[in-house]
C-alpha cells in the first residue's frame, strides 16, 4: 500500500478542512498565518497502487473551480517490450509539492534502464511550468521514451506562461488531452481501492469489491469544456 517518503518543508492545503483553516488564517481568525506555517509538518510524496475511492471522486473532478484541490495525484502505467505492465500512483501532500517531478525524476528512471518504454499518466491537474519542463528534459535524455498525459483539469490555463508550457510539452512530443469518461473508468478499475467498511466485529471489509464507476452528472459536458480551452492553448 501507501509509503510516505520524506521531503523539505512545505506550505501544504490538502484538504477541504485545511482549506477552510488557511482561509480562516488570512481573515485574520485563529493563531497567525506565521505560526500556523511554522507548525506544518514536512512535506511527504504518497506512493502506493490503490487510491482511497473518495480521494478519487474528490480530486479528479473535473470542475473549473477547483476550491481545496490543492494536492496532485498522478497514476501511471509503464510498458516495457517484453510486455510488462506496471501500475502505480503518487500523490504530493502538500501545495507546494509536485508528484509529476517525484515521479519524472524519481520513480521513472528505474523502468528506463534498456530498451523502449511507453508511459501512460492519468493526472488530476495539467503540469505546472517547472514539472511540464522537467518532462520536456526526460523525453530528451531517454530517447527511447514514449509519454502521453491525460489530465481531469487544466491547472492555471490562463497564464501565458503555463500555455508556453504545454505547447513546448507537445513540441518535446508529449502529447497532452483531457480525460473522458472512459479514462475515469480504466484510472477507476485499475488504479481505486474499494470502499472500507467495518463488519459488528469492528474489522474492516470491502463494501462492495466489483463496485462501478457513478460519473458525475456534468463530467462529459465538463470534459468538453476544457477540451475547447486545451485546443485553444495549442494552435
Amino acid at each position: 500500500m501507501a509509503q510516505n517518503k520524506s521531503q523539505s518543508s512545505k506550505d501544504p492545503i490538502n484538504n477541504v478542512e485545511e482549506a477552510e483553516k488557511a482561509e480562516k488564517a488570512e481573515n485574520g481568525e485563529g493563531n497567525s498565518k506565521k505560526k500556523e506555517q511554522e507548525e506544518l509538518p514536512p512535506f511527504e510524496i504518497v506512493e502506493g497502487s490503490r487510491i482511497p475511492a473518495s480521494s478519487f471522486m474528490f480530486q479528479f473532478k473535473n470542475v473549473e473551480y477547483s476550491s481545496g484541490r490543492n494536492k496532485t495525484i498522478l497514476c501511471y502505467t509503464v510498458e516495457r517490450p517484453e510486455g510488462q505492465i506496471f501500475h502505480g500512483y503518487l500523490e504530493d501532500e502538500h501545495v507546494s509539492a509536485h508528484a509529476e517531478d517525484a515521479f519524472f525524476t524519481s520513480v521513472l528512471p528505474q523502468f528506463l534502464t534498456s530498451g523502449s518504454v511507453t508511459v501512460t499518466c492519468y493526472v488530476s491537474s495539467s503540469p505546472c511550468v517547472n514539472c511540464a519542463a522537467s518532462i520536456a528534459q526526460c523525453l530528451r535524455r531517454y530517447k527511447t521514451l514514449r509519454i502521453q498525459l491525460a489530465v481531469a483539469r487544466l491547472f492555471q490555463w490562463e497564464e501565458p506562461e503555463t500555455r508556453r508550457s504545454l505547447k513546448g510539452l507537445r513540441s518535446a512530443g508529449c502529447p497532452v488531452r483531457m480525460m473522458r469518461g472512459a479514462d475515469y473508468i480504466y484510472v477507476w478499475k485499475n488504479f481505486v481501492e474499494p470502499d472500507i467498511t467495518l463488519d459488528e466485529e469492528g474489522k474492516e471489509v470491502v463494501k462492495d469489491e466489483h463496485q462501478d464507476f457513478i460519473p458525475w452528472e456534468d463530467l462529459e459536458e465538463n470534459s468538453r469544456y476544457y477540451e475547447e480551452k486545451l485546443s485553444e492553448i495549442l494552435r
